[in-house]
């Protein structure tokens, strides 16, 4: 989907990685203060409460970003067990990392939108609606570990959550190996969601 020539032109380059590493960082951020807010400090005390960006990547997640165009950053430790409500506690800290790019889309897109920015500029808020947007749709996908899954536990039993989640990521794995080499269903999804949510946020296409 990205066409940039990122190793021939610096400001490309540049744009990309900090585009990359601001959406990843309030993601996972997002998650940390969340659960912070909720009553429970394990993100805290794992350095996870903090805006630099090295303490949020995960290098299989960032790979797949940068190549098949949606991955993720490195999994928040949260125990529920701190948490007032677990259950509820735990989906709505799971939901602030993908609600928290939708807002920084959304705030970002309306200057793109209605500001006459200069071209650089320009091209450098696109590069963060997007990432934004492709972290918050693919996170929503009710595959473990995913923020999405976390609704799954509202449907079965403590037991059978549990086995998704530490079983989820060799899951998610094969399904991203899978559906990128040989059915791409995932990718498409993902890049037609957020084409549909650049373009109500921004009124304009996706042009990277």
């Amino acid at each position: 989907m990205l066409i940039f020539n990122l190793f021939t032109n610096p400001w490309e380059f540049l744009s990309f990685i900090i585009a990359l590493l601001a959406a990843l960082t309030i993601h996972e951020f997002s998650h940390a203060w969340t659960a912070n807010f909720f009553g429970d400090p394990t993100a805290k005390n794992h350095g996870r409460l903090t805006l630099n960006p090295i303490a949020h990547l995960d290098p299989l997640g960032t790979i797949f970003l940068l190549l098949a165009g949606f991955g993720w950053g490195k999994p928040v430790p949260i125990d529920p067990n701190n948490f007032k409500n677990p259950k509820l506690d735990n989906i709505t800290v799971s939901l602030a990392g993908p609600i928290s790019n939708l807002i920084l889309a959304i705030f970002l897109g309306l200057i793109y939108r209605f500001f006459n920015l200069p071209l650089l500029l320009e091209q450098f808020f696109a590069l963060m609606i997007f990432f934004n947007l492709v972290l918050m749709i693919f996170n929503l996908l009710p595959i473990p570990p995913l923020d999405g899954s976390k609704i799954l536990s509202l449907f079965m039993n403590e037991e059978t959550f549990y086995f998704l989640q530490q079983t989820g990521i060799t899951l998610l794995f094969v399904i991203l190996i899978f559906s990128s080499f040989f059915f791409p269903v995932i990718p498409n999804l993902i890049s037609k969601a957020v084409s549909f949510f650049f373009m109500v946020i921004t009124g304009k296409p996706i042009i990277l």
